[in-house]
């Protein structure tokens, strides 16, 4: 079985390597891109690496996800904390979600807390930074695997 994975990234994670490298790192956007692909060619699982800073732009993408991706890794930035709408988007296509944050966002402001992605996602990674992107591949591919 050929799987597929849907990587979103959201609002302001195309500035990764610049923006608060104190809290995200000096890893660019295109070097966690890299490392998805680098990771689903080592497991046989297709990438499709996306961003955006828009909302309804992210809905689209994983309304489209269903009938062409297994699952979707989403790292969906401060939407995590305050888009009921995205929440809403992946019940609705009924595809395994990790959810991935470079940060502990545990360990941060109380308003980071939150996540309305975590419920309805199958799990979260937090805080290792880009290698969260390739576990959440790593599991997925693991899950989609025994799932048959």
């Amino acid at each position: 079985m050929t799987i597929s994975l849907l990587v979103l990234n959201g609002p302001n994670l195309n500035l990764l390597g610049t923006r608060q490298p104190q809290v995200y790192g000096s890893t660019t956007l295109q070097d966690v891109e890299a490392l998805c692909r680098a990771a689903g060619d080592r497991l046989g699982v297709g990438i499709d690496f996306r961003q955006s800073n828009h909302e309804g732009t992210l809905i689209d993408w994983i309304h489209e996800a269903k009938g062409k991706h297994a699952g979707i890794v989403l790292n969906a930035g401060a939407l995590t904390h305050t888009s009921i709408a995205i929440m809403d988007a992946i019940a609705s296509v009924e595809l395994p979600v990790a959810e991935v944050h470079l940060s502990n966002i545990h360990r941060r402001e109380e308003f980071r807390h939150l996540s309305y992605v975590s419920k309805v996602a199958l799990g979260m990674i937090a805080g290792f930074g880009p290698q969260g992107y390739v576990l959440g591949i790593e599991a997925l591919a693991s899950h989609l695997r025994a799932a048959g």
